[in-house]
């Protein structure tokens, strides 16, 4: 049984439970290799591609992603829920662009109601979604 699901149009099921409040993991790879797995809040966005993961800049998951160059950490985000689970890959990028910051703090406030504290030091993960799974 196939449970891939193409990441720009999702079914329904598999959308809905990317908008119901869970935690996630994100998984990046540390300088050698192996993998660093750590609890975050996710945003999925079908249309434009992406998941985002708000994080303070001196983080290591941010420091895995920005220590892979310029063409990004392929990374997963995964969230489960009793036999329901869902995983989105792809290449990740660190934006410190405030309109994308803004953007990413906004999806996390409706996912998650509630309001993420300020953070000057805040950036946002951008996945670039290259593949899609689970069982919504």
């Amino acid at each position: 049984m196939s449970y891939s699901v193409d990441p720009s149009d999702p079914d329904a099921s598999y959308l809905s439970f990317w908008r119901e409040r869970h935690l996630c993991t994100l998984t990046t790879p540390r300088p050698d290799g192996s993998p660093h797995v750590v609890p975050v809040g996710v945003t999925y966005d079908p249309e434009a591609g992406l998941a985002r993961v708000i994080a303070n800049k001196a983080s290591t998951k941010v420091s895995n992603v920005l220590a892979a160059g310029p063409e990004g950490a392929r990374v997963a985000v995964c969230q489960v829920d009793g036999r329901r689970w869902a995983t989105l890959e792809g290449r990740a990028y660190v934006r410190t662009e405030r309109e994308r910051i803004a953007e990413a703090e906004r999806r996390y406030a409706e996912r998650y109601e509630r309001t993420p504290s300020p953070n000057p030091a805040r950036v946002v993960i951008e996945i670039e979604l290259e593949r899609a799974m689970g069982r919504g």
